[in-house]
């Protein structure tokens, strides 16, 4: 089973916050608010955060911008992972992946489940990796984030968590780019 190893020194990560709405604002993004507040009250860094429209191009031209950034090390976007029309972020999550972690959809339906029952089906969130960096789209619900992180990420951005944790193939996630 899962375990923390305090033998092992805590590594903060450096996030970037994307919250893709059509309506909210700095003063109104609660989703955007609970990533921040435990982000930062894991001991982690808050690069960076915005707030963009649901359009496919500009969320993308906006990962890719973070992914080039090498003081920002993972993305969680909230919004726009839902089936109506104007849900484009997990196109434009995919425009930019090189990989995609497949079994991080899989996990949060799983969570997902066990809050919301069936409705869980209407989430397309999903993850992956792009430069080096790991980029998450979460549903864009205060609940939604606080699960994706407390029972995934949390864990996950934690060096110390056994048997493996994200952050220790930080080094191996772009040795491709590195090849000769």
């Amino acid at each position: 089973m899962t375990r923390i190893d305090e033998t092992k020194p805590f590594m903060p990560v450096r996030f970037a916050v994307l919250t893709v709405s059509d309506t909210r604002a700095q003063d109104n993004d609660k989703s955007g608010d609970t990533l921040a507040a435990r982000i930062e009250g894991a001991g982690h860094i808050l690069a960076a955060r915005d707030i963009l429209r649901d359009e496919r191009d500009q969320i993308a031209a906006q990962l890719r911008v973070w992914c080039a950034d090498p003081g920002i090390d993972a993305i969680l976007t909230t919004g726009g992972t839902g089936l109506t029309g104007r849900d484009v972020t997990v196109e434009a999550h995919r425009d930019v992946y090189e990989k995609e972690i497949e079994a991080f959809g899989t996990v949060f339906t799983i969570i997902s489940m066990q809050k919301i029952g069936t409705s869980a089906i209407q989430s397309r969130a999903c993850a992956g990796v792009a430069q080096g960096t790991y980029l998450f789209a979460l549903p864009g619900s205060p609940g939604a984030c606080k699960d994706a992180w407390d029972e995934i990420l949390a864990l996950q951005f934690d060096f110390r968590h056994r048997p493996c944790n994200f952050v220790e193939i930080f080094p191996r996630l772009d040795e491709h780019l590195r090849r000769k």
